[in-house]
């Protein structure tokens, strides 16, 4: 680990009270504030400095420890159809494991999952000096938690596609049009060139 976890941060957690005893839990909950950039990018997310409420559960297992959790934050957004600001409240659930730098879990799993097991080691979390920080996978819950293509709601029709108007102020809004495929029919018609005028003028 290049970097040392600093225990000042809202995110990093103490599991030192568990010691190694598998099957000791404790509970915890704390309110952070939300880090830059929680959520999807220049769609919805989680403003900075909002409050995040965290309960985790953390249970000691042979591995490692085993944190479970949820996330409650408001998220802000704007609608995909009509443009508009939106505002939801969010509950993110996660499950996730540390594990103790000194627990030789990765001949196990590939030895019980075969090559795929080594493709995912880098993903692998750890504990460091009994500390976890929750950031990455408090990112993973939001992000999976949030949705791709936020509407205001359901049935929102979106703006209108020549003026952009917000239709679902103006639910009777339209604009007369013609076909193009028809216009110049009707301007054909209307100078008096088709064949029925061409007759009438030989005779």
């Amino acid at each position: 680990m290049n970097t040392r976890l600093d225990h000042r941060n809202p995110l990093v957690f103490d599991t030192h009270e568990l010691g190694r005893r598998p099957g000791a839990m404790k509970k915890v909950s704390r309110t952070v504030s939300a880090p830059v950039d929680l959520g999807i990018a220049e769609v919805i997310g989680v403003p900075e400095g909002a409050d995040v409420e965290l309960e985790l559960r953390l249970e000691s297992v042979m591995e490692g420890v085993l944190v479970s959790g949820t996330a409650h934050a408001p998220v802000t957004g704007e609608c995909i159809r009509c443009l508009e600001p939106l505002e939801r409240e969010l509950d993110a659930e996660f499950q996730e494991m540390f594990s103790y730098p000194d627990a030789d879990t990765r001949t196990a799993r590939r030895d019980e999952a075969g090559d795929d097991a080594a493709a995912s080691e880098e993903d692998e979390l750890y504990l460091e000096d009994d500390l976890f920080d929750l950031e990455p996978v408090l990112r993973d819950a939001v992000v999976l938690a949030l949705p791709m293509q936020p509407v205001c709601r359901e049935d929102c029709p979106g703006l209108c596609p020549q003026c952009g108007v917000r239709l679902a102020d103006d639910p009777d809004h339209h604009h007369e049009a013609t076909d193009i495929r028809w216009a110049a029919l009707q301007d054909f018609q209307q100078n008096g060139t088709g064949d029925g005028a061409d007759e009438n003028q030989e005779k």
